[in-house]
């Protein structure tokens, strides 16, 4: 995990159906939309070259739109001239993906639009139909999981403490378009509130998975795989359940409070765009575990130290740290120093 100033990179995952895309060097803003297009339903196979009366070599000269054109319904797709003129028309708002080779076109609908936002301040280093990336320098806090469409607000504290946790009644309209730190932790209750009253994202030490299935569904993971926009954006920075968040770092996040930012879902990072010297990161490492073989998350500010293996009471057997007062297996911990 990371907590510093430094130049990043964020890749941005294309759906199928680009329409538009920026060019590489092309400078952007963090919520600038960088790419658009349309996803289409079950393409439909319409009479072409018998219906107009076209040999079905002659189909594309008769063609009125282009394959791959958007069109609105009725639009004449194609035509032949004279007197008994013939036309075939759009049966309704779609595009032209195919003609085939007895002179038959294929029609799809147009089911939805969507667009793909920047959620760095930087330039495009990679555009195709696959990814964009996007490299720029910014504050960075890599978490754990992130759940929702990627975010872009200004940071507001919704705590006055790390091991507070956000009270519904403290979310309401004057929070839309924010990145509210929500402390500890974020309940259900918390984040359908949050997402009605038009809050960007939300930020907290951790989040109880049966909340997170509450209102993402039992078939949505972690890390972006839940990007529509009806849904919340959630940043888990530490684990699930109850998680204090450590000192240092939510003394970090009330220094650049006001300062614009990003949740970018699909690395579970949040991008802050303040100067260098807007604050001082953690000067020592900071780890993080379970408490125990189950257990709630905890801070280590005074680090750990090996404890060579060791039989738990769930029986596992493998290698232990000691973290101040606690023996932990070392899988169970993470540390918030060096980059990810």
């Amino acid at each position: 995990m990371a907590w510093r100033h430094d130049r990043w990179a964020a890749d941005h995952r294309l759906p199928i159906g680009v329409v538009r895309r920026p060019e590489v060097a092309e400078r952007v803003t963090a919520g600038d939309v960088i790419a658009s297009g349309v996803t289409l339903g079950t393409a439909t196979r319409l009479a072409g070259a018998r219906r107009i009366g076209v040999a079905p070599d002659e189909m594309e000269r008769a063609l009125r739109t282009p394959v791959g054109s958007e069109v609105r319904a009725g639009t004449v797709l194609a035509r032949t001239g004279g007197r008994f003129a013939r036309a075939l028309s759009a049966p309704g708002d779609g595009r032209v993906v195919h003609v085939t080779a007895d002179g038959d076109v294929y029609f799809a609908p147009i089911v939805d639009h969507w667009a793909v936002r920047s959620t760095l301040d930087g330039e495009v280093t990679r555009s195709d139909d696959a990814v964009i990336t996007v490299e720029g320098v910014a504050w960075c806090l890599t978490g754990v999981a992130a759940y929702g469409p990627d975010a872009v607000g200004e940071i507001t504290l919704g705590v006055e403490a790390p091991l507070d946790d956000l009270a519904p009644s403290r979310v309401d309209v004057r929070l839309g378009g924010r990145i509210v730190i929500a402390g500890a932790r974020v309940a259900a209750e918390v984040i359908t509130r949050a997402h009605a009253c038009g809050v960007a994202g939300l930020v907290a030490g951790g989040a109880p998975a049966a909340g997170l299935r509450l209102v993402f569904g039992s078939g949505v993971s972690a890390a972006g795989t839940s990007t529509h926009e009806d849904r919340p954006t959630v940043l888990c920075l530490t684990g699930f359940g109850s998680s204090a968040l450590p000192r240092e770092f939510f003394g970090l996040l009330a220094r650049l409070a006001g300062s614009r930012a990003a949740i970018h879902t699909a690395s579970a990072r949040m991008f802050v765009f303040a100067p260098a010297d807007a604050a001082d990161g953690p000067p020592d490492p900071i780890r993080v575990g379970l408490a125990g073989d189950y257990g709630a998350v905890r801070a280590f500010s005074n680090g750990c130290a090996p404890a060579g293996e060791t039989v738990f009471a769930s029986e596992l057997r493998t290698g232990a740290l000691r973290c101040e007062d606690d023996l932990l297996p070392t899988a169970n911990v993470r540390s918030f120093a060096g980059a990810r």
